[in-house]
């Protein structure tokens, strides 16, 4: 059997904790900022942990080696 490959979109956008948790960047900062509230702009700075099942689906389909 070949070995599996990462998705190199995913490589980019995730990262996995030391305790097995996904990291991922919030969602909604790309553009339109002049519509946000300056509340949310600063809520979505950094990075957040991803729900335990989204984090599985993560690293079970799109970092296997991760």
């Amino acid at each position: 059997m070949p070995k599996i490959k990462t998705k190199s979109g995913a490589k980019k956008r995730f990262k996995i904790t030391g305790g097995g948790k996904v990291l991922a960047a919030h969602a909604g900062k790309r553009h339109g900022m002049i519509k946000r509230s300056t509340k949310q702009i600063r809520d979505h700075r950094g990075t957040r942990v991803l729900f335990k099942t989204d984090g599985d689906n993560i690293k079970k389909y799109f970092l296997p080696n991760g």
